[in-house]
């Protein structure tokens, strides 16, 4: 495993920059705090502009001017306590759309190797209404901690979930990438982290054998965990976790998860996603977008190293939208 690094630049999201208190926020200064990372506070413009009722020469830079200095007012005095405790602090505000488009390419152009925001509480048919935290979580090259707990990190539970054995259709490095995640996670939080493997028996016994069912059964749960250990203990032969913070679970992952991310009271679980599109995406769910819904705590999602972003690396600047519509 290489060298565990910490982050070094954090992308806060912010949805309302006239919110008294943003708990993603004091999440995010918290890990800077611990990395030594600088914090750059972003909020994205993407109200509609109507363009019929709205002077195209004149109205349209004033309002623009106003509508980025009123977002950038309300960051600075977010972020004022944050610099009178020490902490290294940037704020910025831009006209562009979709919102978690925006969110990308700020944090690309910004060098940030982390993306923090708020998570909803529910996700209707995601891949429809194009949730943002939902579409960070799908399309971000950046590591994204989804904050769903307003509570503080003490020394928090961590609990990083890998499939060594590859299959739910996960890259083979996703594995490595998110227990450096979790580490760097927990030697800045003070925390040690655990890890959680799900496995499943192969659903199909042996044909025309003498053997009783209950025996094939226990046959091929005993050759299924044997695998899923193995595969495991090669996965973290040269991690610093322990035996004891090792969990094998016979179960489906997102059982599995929320199950030991429960009894071991995690604040974090550190993930992989894979993008999927097109049909597949509408259709099919994946772990991690049903973890959004059934974790109470917050969830790190990671991507593998080679992901591209599909996401244009120019702003589109203005959402222009006609008052014809609506009538």
């Amino acid at each position: 495993m290489r060298p565990v690094r910490s982050f070094r630049k954090i992308l806060v999201a912010i949805k309302n920059p006239r919110a008294r208190t943003v708990p993603s926020l004091a999440k995010a200064a918290q890990l800077a705090r611990a990395c030594g990372a600088e914090l750059e506070l972003f909020h994205d413009i993407s109200n509609p502009v109507f363009i019929d009722v709205i002077d195209m020469r004149a109205g349209l830079n004033s309002l623009m001017r106003e509508g980025r200095r009123t977002a950038l007012l309300g960051l600075e005095r977010l972020a004022a306590p944050l610099r009178a405790a020490g902490l290294r602090a940037h704020t910025s505000a831009e006209w562009d759309y979709p919102a978690h488009e925006s969110i990308i390419r700020r944090a690309a152009r910004a060098g940030a190797d982390l993306i923090v925001t708020p998570c909803r509480a529910r996700h209707r048919f995601p891949g429809l209404l194009g949730y943002t935290d939902w579409s960070l979580l799908r399309d971000s090259p950046i590591p994204v901690l989804l904050v769903k707990s307003s509570r503080p990190y003490r020394r928090p539970r961590i609990l990083a979930a890998i499939d060594p054995l590859h299959r739910y259709s996960k890259p083979s490095g996703l594995d490595a990438s998110i227990l450096r995640q979790a580490i760097a996670l927990g030697g800045a939080l003070r925390s040690a982290p655990h890890v959680v493997h799900a496995y499943l028996p192969k659903p199909l016994a042996p044909v025309g054998t003498d053997l009783s069912a209950g025996r094939v059964s226990q046959i091929i749960e005993a050759q299924a965990r044997a695998s899923a250990r193995a595969a495991l203990d090669r996965e973290l032969r040269h991690s610093p976790i322990p035996a004891a913070r090792r969990h094998l679970i016979e179960a489906h992952p997102v059982l599995a998860i929320t199950r030991t991310a429960r009894e071991l009271r995690a604040a974090i679980v550190v993930m992989g996603a894979v993008s999927r599109r097109g049909l597949k995406r509408l259709f099919i769910g994946n772990s991690a977008q049903q973890l959004l819904d059934e974790l109470r705590c917050d969830l790190l999602v990671v991507k593998p190293e080679h992901f591209v972003a599909r996401v244009p690396r120019s702003r589109r600047g203005v959402y222009f939208v006609s008052t014809m519509a609506y009538s």
